[in-house]
């Protein structure tokens, strides 16, 4: 079944505030619950029971596919599953692509969770998505719900884009070894120029360009079976590799395959547009 999906902003803002709360919620507040969220994902894998007490409401409820799990059982389970991972070490998620809001007294907090496939292991990483809902109670901030899902393809390779942008900014020539297909070809918006992986790779390499910001928009997903084509619009500031700056937007038009449960990219180019 063909599956369209247009993406707003980043294509993944599952939740939407008030533009008075937006208003309140400083970088600084943000940073601060990041690591407030943090801290709590490493508190479950360590076990660190106290830690969890002071960082669930009383009230708390998970509301899971299976049902609403309360305060007690979530606790429970969490220190459950970090004494099995103590005697038998399994992956650890990471948590990315934060958007947070808040007020001086709530906050929602979303993040995906990348579980990496175990050492040796050819598998793709798990994908998933959280939805966290804070209240602040006797001057701190505690959890009062959460909610989350396993990510379709849509969603995937929306955050594989987020992913590209990020790793060409950083220019981190190790996505496109990861990422490419074997057989991929890249044609250059700049240049026109066609390259397979190992040419696109040491492109990378060797690129002087510095990119100072990067934004997505435009962004429309359609996945057929084990491919997939992503269309949008590159908006890249910067300067040059002689150090002159640069301000140009990119058309651009993605194709995906799926391999081995893995989305890799099989072909990409970008057109300039004003």
């Amino acid at each position: 079944m063909n599956r369209v999906v247009a993406m707003v902003a980043a294509g993944l803002l599952v939740v939407a505030a008030p533009r008075s709360g937006l208003a309140q919620c400083t970088e600084a507040d943000k940073t601060a619950l990041e690591a407030f969220d943090k801290a709590w994902g490493d508190a479950g894998i360590r076990g660190d029971r106290a830690f969890l007490e002071n960082v669930y409401a009383a009230n708390f409820v998970a509301h899971n596919p299976a049902g609403p799990i309360d305060r007690a059982l979530t606790i429970s389970n969490t220190m459950a599953t970090a004494e099995r991972n103590k005697a038998n070490p399994q992956p650890v998620a990471v948590a990315d692509h934060y958007m947070i809001t808040c007020t001086p007294n709530t906050a929602t907090i979303t993040h995906r969770n990348v579980v990496p496939p175990a050492a040796g292991s050819n598998a793709a990483p798990a994908y998933s998505r959280s939805v966290h809902f804070l209240e602040k109670r006797g001057n701190r901030w505690q959890v009062v719900s959460t909610a989350g899902h396993q990510l379709g393809d849509a969603a995937v390779l929306g955050y594989m884009e987020l992913d590209w942008n990020a790793a060409g900014k950083k220019r981190d020539h190790t996505w496109v070894e990861q990422n490419y297909a074997t057989f991929a070809s890249d044609v250059s918006s700049r240049t026109g120029m066609m390259e397979n992986k190992t040419q696109a790779v040491e492109s990378m390499k060797s690129d002087k360009t510095v990119t100072e910001s990067l934004e997505m928009s435009d962004v429309n997903i359609r996945v057929e079976g084990n491919t997939a084509v992503v269309t949008g619009v590159n908006h890249a500031k910067g300067k040059d590799a002689d150090g002159k700056p640069f301000d140009r937007r990119v058309r651009f038009t993605d194709t995906f395959v799926k391999q081995d449960g893995r989305w890799m990219v099989w072909a990409t180019q970008g057109t300039r547009i004003q």
